[in-house]
């Protein structure tokens, strides 16, 4: 009985982790989407100087005041331009004027770095007034347009799916790594026969360890610029060798276990090491040339991916041969 308990416990415990990792994917696609239609609206919309409410209302309130309405000022200047020469460079574009698009883009590009300049600067301006102030405002960026620019019944709609979302997510993966952690690590290499109520207290312990790791982290992130960024960094770490995991197992059936888990291994080695490279900007020279290893952080979903399955594959067809 215990047996089949513990069977039927890891079962739902790693199918639990599978379809949460398979809801993420879509959902992480969600997000970046938002985020890019968060990006394009400010790029032909006035955008605040800085999105943290609490900071402006704190520093117009203060002897910066004056300073700070005059670093606004500048910065809508600059904004209306550069919404200028968006529209310039986008008509170019159309109408096949390379010319006319490159210059227009070498000042959209200038404009860019003025906008950035005139923010940190506001920064600087709100940690003059008030030392212990959080200057990073990237991660109100999202709300505040939610905020703004969506219907109230939306708002609430969209802040309960998060809530939702999170609560759903955070007790599912809790007690499926710690139903893991006791059937897999626990139960299999330290204490092998004990009874149901020492597994079930234990399973309680490493479920208060777990979530003290996700809790870590949090804090953690938060050292981030951005923390949707950093979740998505992460993420794009993991979850194409996750996925190719499951793409071998669906579509590459000669593939054994085995030769699938060392494949995800090496695929998770190299793109930990083409992060790391792209990072610390890693150079190498190629045909007589230096070349910089640079990938979007994106792209790591795909490339983990493709080469979990590559590699699976390699690694059965030289077991076969031996």
């Amino acid at each position: 009985m215990s047996r089949y308990l513990s069977g039927k416990s890891l079962t739902e415990s790693r199918l639990g982790l599978m379809f949460n990792g398979l809801l993420k994917i879509p959902m992480q696609f969600v997000i970046l989407f938002v985020g890019a239609l968060v990006f394009v609206f400010y790029q032909f919309n006035p955008a605040p100087a800085h999105f943290n409410r609490a900071n402006v209302e704190q520093i117009q309130q203060s002897s910066y005041a004056p300073a700070y309405a005059g670093l606004e000022t500048q910065l809508q200047q600059v904004q209306s331009q550069r919404q200028e020469a968006i529209r310039e460079m986008i008509a170019a574009e159309r109408s096949g004027d390379v010319q006319a698009s490159g210059a227009a883009q070498t000042r959209v590009l200038a404009l860019q770095g003025e906008d950035k300049q005139l923010r940190a600067d506001i920064r600087e301006l709100i940690a003059r007034n008030d030392k212990e102030a959080n200057t990073k405002d990237t991660d109100y960026v999202f709300i505040t347009y939610v905020l703004n620019f969506m219907p109230i019944g939306v708002v609430g709609l969209l802040l309960a799916m998060i809530f939702s979302a999170a609560w759903s997510s955070t007790s599912s993966e809790l007690n499926a790594l710690s139903t893991t952690t006791v059937v897999d690590i626990y139960r299999r290499l330290f204490v092998k026969e004990a009874s149901d109520r020492h597994y079930l207290r234990m399973s309680k312990w490493f479920t208060v360890l777990w979530g003290g790791v996700a809790l870590t982290f949090a804090v953690v992130a938060q050292q981030f610029e951005n923390l949707i960024q950093a979740v998505n960094i992460i993420g794009s770490l993991f979850y194409g060798v996750i996925l190719g995991v499951f793409l071998t197992a669906f579509f590459l059936k000669r593939v054994g276990g085995r030769a699938a888990f060392i494949g995800a291994l090496i695929a998770e080695a190299c793109v930990i090491a083409i992060f790391v490279m792209g990072e610390n900007q890693f150079g190498f020279i190629f045909l007589g040339k230096l070349v910089v290893v640079k990938i979007a952080y994106l792209w790591l979903n795909l490339i983990g991916c493709v080469l979990v399955m590559g590699t699976s594959l390699v690694v059965q067809r030289i077991g076969k041969k031996r």
